[in-house]
């Protein structure tokens, strides 16, 4: 593993993906940085990140023989290992909200955006890009946002964080194609928040309805069960949990 440490940066994925078409970059490259400018979430969301109290970083990883219609498997492998992560340092009630955002009692404390590269029929490599909210303890105007020190009362070594969970993001990554794809969305499920129970949903329109988290597909749709339909499929931004 390679990490490539910087000051500030407006984007660690963005910059990640200027140095592959640069040259050619070892696998498992990390870039981290003390301070993301212009941090993105899914679909453009922004990310906060303050100087020296958040861990913004994002990993080149390739694969081999990982077929495209497993590529959800590489959110679900990040989320997961993050999430077990966290649960080993004491931080309470690790949470993945769907796709891959990671709560703590209901609040978010991380977030995580991959983009993968295709080649043919299968994914060639990934940026993997991951946020973490570690000492910071004002979110203005973001009421659902957390820390790993608020939820714990702790201060924590950024340093000791980062490791732990880049060791784990690695393990959970090594031979992804090889291992057993409905073995590790059960596991994801079973850690999906608000699973099983009853809970508002929202769509792009601003209409509301009542539904259970069941699960997810195999390409990654958050499977809702509903009073009018056994089981509805939602894709990314097709409708948001309201909790």
């Amino acid at each position: 593993m390679n990490i490539i440490k910087l000051s500030a940066i407006d984007s660690t994925n963005t910059y990640l993906k200027q140095l592959v078409k640069e040259t050619m970059l070892q696998d498992e490259t990390v870039v981290l940085t003390n301070h993301q400018i212009s941090g993105r979430g899914q679909i453009g969301n922004g990310w906060l990140s303050r100087d020296g109290q958040s861990l913004t970083f994002s990993m080149f990883k390739e694969f081999e023989k990982l077929h495209i219609e497993r590529q959800f498997i590489i959110s679900i492998a990040v989320s997961l290992a993050i999430a077990n992560a966290l649960k080993s340092i004491g931080i309470p009630k690790v949470a993945i909200k769907w796709p891959n955002d990671i709560l703590s009692a209901n609040r978010k404390i991380g977030g995580i955006l991959i983009e993968n590269v295709l080649e043919g029929s299968y994914v060639k490599y990934s940026i993997i890009g991951i946020g973490l909210n570690v000492n910071e303890t004002d979110f203005p105007n973001l009421p659902q946002a957390s820390s790993l020190k608020l939820e714990t009362g702790k201060i924590f070594q950024l340093e000791e964080v980062l490791d732990i969970i880049l060791k784990a993001v690695l393990k959970n990554l090594k031979n992804l194609s090889k291992k057993d794809f409905l073995d590790i969305k059960q596991l994801y499920e079973n850690n999906l928040f608000r699973k099983e129970t009853i809970s508002v949903f929202e769509t792009p329109y601003g209409s509301r309805f009542n539904g259970i988290i069941k699960g997810v597909s195999d390409i990654g749709e958050l499977l809702v069960e509903t009073e009018n339909d056994p089981l509805q499929k939602f894709q990314l931004k097709e409708v948001k949990l309201i909790y």
